[in-house]
C-alpha cells in the first residue's frame, strides 16, 4: 500500500477538521461553490469525482470478463453477497440503527436523509481498493480482476434501479432523472473514458499503461480529500452540534463489513473454493466503491445532506477496519484449508 492508502484514515480526519474549520471562519467561498451547479450537478464535486474515479477504472479490463468461469463458485459467492444480501442488509440495519436504536440522538429530519446514505454505501460494489486487499491476502489476481469487472458492467446497469428500490422501500422519495444522471455521469461516462484510455496506453505497450497508472494514482486521493474538506465545510455545524452522529452512522456500517465478510468466506469454503479466491471474493463484499456513493448521494440531496455525511463515514472506516478484516483472513487461512 502506498502511505496514503496505508493513512488514508488520517489524511481524512485532517481533511475533517481542515473542512469544520475553513467552513466557520470562511463561509463565503464555500458558499459560492455550493451554487456552481448544472441540473443539480455540482461542477467542482463533479470534476473532483471524475479525477477520484478514472485512474480506478483505468485498471480494470473488462477482458478479464472470459476468466468468470475459471472460478464460477467464487464469482457467484461474489454476486449473491454484492448484489442480493449486501444492499439488503444495509437497508434493515440503517433502518435499525437509525430509525430505532439511535432515533433520540440523532436530528430527526435527517433520519431520512442518513439511510440513503447508507443505502448508497452498500448499493456500490468496490472497484479499486479490492486490489490492494488482494494483494495483501494473497489472492488470485485474476479472479479479483474478473470480479471487479463482472461488478462494475453489473453496476452500469443495476445502481439505479437497486438504489431506487430500496429507497422506495424506506419510504424515501427519490428523483429518477436526478439518479439517472448520477450513473451516467459517474458511472457510465467514466467507464467509457478510462477504457478508451486504457485501450490507447496499452496500444503503446504494458509499459506505457504501468507508467500511466503510477502517474495518476496519487489524483484520485487528492482529490477525494479536497472532496471531502468541501463536505465538512458544508456539514462543520451539524456536527459540532452533535459531534457523536459520526459514530453512530459508523455502526451499521461497521455491522454490514463483518457480516458480508464473514458470509461470503464461509460460503466459499463450503463451496470448497481455494483461500486464494475466498479472501478477494470475501473482501470485495465488505469494502465500498464509495467515491461513487459520495457522489450520488450530494447530487440527490446535496452537501448538506445527512447522506452526504453517511457516505463520507465509509470513507473515514474504509482502511483501518478492512486491514482488520485482512488480518482476519490471513490468520484463518490454516484452520480454512483445513476445513475446505
Amino acid at each position: 500500500m502506498s502511505i496514503f492508502e496505508r493513512y488514508l484514515t488520517v489524511w481524512v480526519f485532517l481533511c475533517i477538521v481542515a473542512g469544520i474549520a475553513l467552513g466557520q471562519f470562511l463561509p463565503g467561498p464555500f458558499q459560492a461553490i455550493g451554487r456552481m451547479e448544472v441540473a443539480r450537478v455540482n461542477l467542482p464535486v463533479g470534476l473532483l469525482i471524475w479525477v477520484m474515479i478514472i485512474p480506478m477504472l483505468l485498471k480494470v479490463d473488462f477482458g478479464a470478463l472470459g476468466q468468470v468461469r475459471r472460478h464460477w463458485r467464487g464469482i457467484g459467492v461474489t454476486l449473491f453477497v454484492n448484489w442480493a444480501v449486501k444492499p439488503f442488509s444495509m437497508a434493515l440495519l440503517a433502518w435499525f440503527f437509525i430509525r430505532h436504536v439511535f432515533a433520540t440522538y440523532l436530528p430527526a429530519d435527517q433520519a431520512d436523509s442518513y439511510v440513503a446514505g447508507l443505502i448508497l454505501l452498500a448499493a456500490a460494489p468496490c472497484t479499486a481498493m479490492v486490489f490492494v486487499w488482494s494483494r495483501l491476502t494473497g489472492g488470485d489476481p485474476l479472479f479479483t480482476l474478473s470480479q471487479v469487472a463482472l461488478n462494475d458492467t453489473i453496476m452500469v446497469f443495476a445502481f439505479a434501479p437497486l438504489v431506487a428500490l430500496l429507497l422506495g422501500l424506506s419510504a424515501i422519495s427519490v428523483p429518477w432523472d436526478t439518479l439517472f444522471t448520477s450513473v451516467v455521469l459517474y458511472i457510465v461516462i467514466p467507464v467509457a473514458l478510462a477504457q478508451l484510455w486504457r485501450r490507447a496506453l496499452l496500444a503503446r505497450g504494458q509499459p506505457a499503461l504501468d507508467a500511466a497508472l503510477a502517474r495518476i494514482g496519487p489524483w484520485s486521493i487528492a482529490a477525494l480529500l479536497a472532496t471531502l474538506v468541501l463536505l465538512f465545510a458544508f456539514q462543520g455545524e451539524a456536527i459540532l452540534r452533535q459531534p457523536l452522529v459520526i459514530a453512530m452512522l459508523a455502526v451499521p456500517i461497521l455491522v454490514q463489513v463483518f457480516f458480508n465478510s464473514g458470509l461470503a468466506y464461509w460460503l466459499n469454503r463450503r463451496l470448497g473454493e481455494s483461500h486464494t479466491v475466498a479472501c478477494p471474493s470475501a473482501l470485495i463484499g465488505a469494502s465500498n466503491f464509495f467515491e461513487l456513493a459520495v457522489a450520488a448521494a450530494i447530487s440527490l440531496f446535496g452537501f448538506e445532506s445527512g447522506a452526504a455525511l453517511a457516505t463520507v463515514v465509509g470513507v473515514l472506516i474504509e482502511v483501518p477496519v478492512m486491514l482488520l478484516v485482512v488480518k482476519v483472513v490471513n490468520r484463518s487461512k490454516g484452520w480454512y484449508e483445513r476445513e475446505a
